[in-house]
């Protein structure tokens, strides 16, 4: 099992409610990305199991369907209730396979608890309407039931509350669903496994798979019993999943991409736009699809700025995330590393100026420098691409039409920021910037009671609020004649 001990350490796929390891035997190695350390091996399932949990899911659709809103809420508020008494349990693993300080780890299973309890409610709340009919024989009724059987495809930045913002929603609303979690962070949707079949959801409700990604997510999209898949991942692979899933016609649920601009105008409160910007650019090392991937300030205030977030930037202590006071975790992997510094290259060789970091940490491995590069320009590489690292890039701009113009100018449209304390100009940007989601003098913009998702090449469809449950479910619609 590696050196790693944790009492919810799982190294086998969850399936109808049985522990299994692959059909052949093959496994896939979780190492910390903070110390190359092997963590424990998981199975490398293909084709045959993730048929199995998809058939198990099948079985078990028109029980759980027909089980009682309160009912499915009640269950979906014991796994919350054993997340939480298990909270500390859950941030380890996932510093441990993630990387991310432990801090970081623990906001994150509170999110998970979160969306559990949040969608526990949204259960009760699933409701039809009676419609006017024409004639006073007849009735009309507009029902709301679930989508069927779901496959979920979660990513290894935020492995634990990417799978509740799916699941949670996917339960509540009456259907099963299959995951597959990232190979990088397999761990934490296991663990979390282990929670569901304490808390009593039956076999065959929630199942999940690790292994291939390829086979798996082939399976999942060709499967006529699937009827509706989420993904959160890379707009690259989202187009493949949703050409996979066409021939299907199932229901896609997609949250890929971002290119988030942060927008500091003149007129902004710098101390609260500098303490956002770290944070919306440095938690989780950067590794964020909202992450603010282009600053673009004002020139008013553009030295100002920089000389802030300069030196809140070099406050920030870069080590392993399980140490106590480390603010700054490594990269996922060394391919994540290798894209930083091309990014970096690229920028300094156009014309760039690195103000602080731009190499590999002295702790060597996936620890990056904490980086700011000022005098940045659209024909720059991350002006097009997610930096996914910790890298934050000035831009200068002189007019708010300036801005919203480099701001808008990217296919995607995931999240944005600005900083204002002109009313005006907060409704004219929020109105202009095409992004789904806008945090307006804050970066706080995840909740579970928020819409989540994007625009453009950044997706299809909302996790969380009311929307989210809706994401699970269809309009039948029966006409009565009396």
């Amino acid at each position: 099992m590696g050196a790693f001990d944790n009492p919810l350490l799982r190294s086998r796929c969850f399936i109808d409610g049985t522990w299994v390891d692959s059909d052949n035997g093959a496994v896939l190695t979780v190492t910390n990305p903070a110390t190359d350390e092997t963590l424990t091996t998981v199975p490398r399932a293909g084709a045959a199991e993730t048929e199995a949990a998809i058939e198990a899911a099948a079985a078990a659709f028109g029980s759980w369907k027909r089980t009682p809103a309160k009912d499915r809420g009640a269950a979906l508020a014991r796994w919350a209730n054993l997340a939480e008494q298990n909270l500390e349990e859950l941030a380890k693993i996932l510093t441990a396979e993630q990387g991310k300080p432990l801090a970081e780890a623990r906001g994150e299973v509170r999110s998970t608890i979160a969306y559990f309890r949040w969608f526990a409610e949204e259960a009760r709340r699933i409701d039809g309407q009676i419609l006017q009919a024409p004639s006073a024989d007849r009735q009309y009724l507009a029902m709301r039931e679930p989508v069927g059987v779901c496959a979920a495809i979660t990513p290894w930045n935020f492995p634990s509350s990417m799978i509740a913002r799916k699941v949670a929603p996917a339960l509540a609303a009456g259907c099963t669903i299959v995951l597959k979690p990232a190979n990088q962070t397999p761990l934490s949707a296991l663990a979390l496994a282990a929670l569901s079949e304490r808390a009593g959801i039956p076999a065959g409700v929630f199942s999940v798979v690790t292994g291939d990604a390829r086979t798996i997510g082939q399976v999942m999209c060709g499967s006529v019993t699937v009827r509706k898949l989420s993904f959160t991942g890379s707009t690259q692979v989202g187009r493949l999943l949703m050409q996979q899933c066409a021939g299907t016609i199932k229901k896609v649920s997609l949250e890929l991409g971002g290119n988030a601009p942060f927008i500091v105008f003149d007129d902004a409160d710098l101390q609260a736009a500098v303490q956002s910007a770290l944070a919306a650019k440095f938690r989780n090392t950067g590794q964020m699809c909202t992450c603010a991937n282009r600053i673009l300030v004002q020139d008013g205030v553009y030295e100002a700025f920089t000389e802030k977030l300069l030196s809140a930037v070099r406050e920030l202590n870069v080590g392993n995330g399980a140490e106590a006071h480390v603010t700054q975790g490594p990269l996922i992997d060394e391919h994540a590393v290798g894209k930083v510094e091309e990014l970096v290259t690229d920028a300094v060789t156009k014309g760039g100026q690195l103000l602080c970091g731009g190499r590999k940490h002295v702790l060597g491995g996936r620890f990056y420098e904490p980086t700011v590069i000022g005098d940045a320009v659209p024909a720059m590489r991350f002006s097009r691409e997610e930096i996914f690292g910790p890298v934050a890039p000035l831009y200068r701009f002189s007019t708010e039409d300036e801005a919203i113009a480099l701001a808008n100018d990217t296919e995607y449209g995931l999240a944005a920021y600005f900083f204002s304390k002109d009313l005006g100009r907060v409704f004219r940007v929020l109105q202009a910037l095409e992004y789904g989601m806008v945090g307006v003098n804050t970066h706080l913009i995840a909740d579970e009671a928020a819409p989540f998702g994007g625009v453009k090449q950044s997706g299809l469809g909302r996790e969380g609020a009311r929307e989210g449950i809706n994401e699970y479910l269809e309009t039948k619609f029966a006409s009565v004649q009396l």
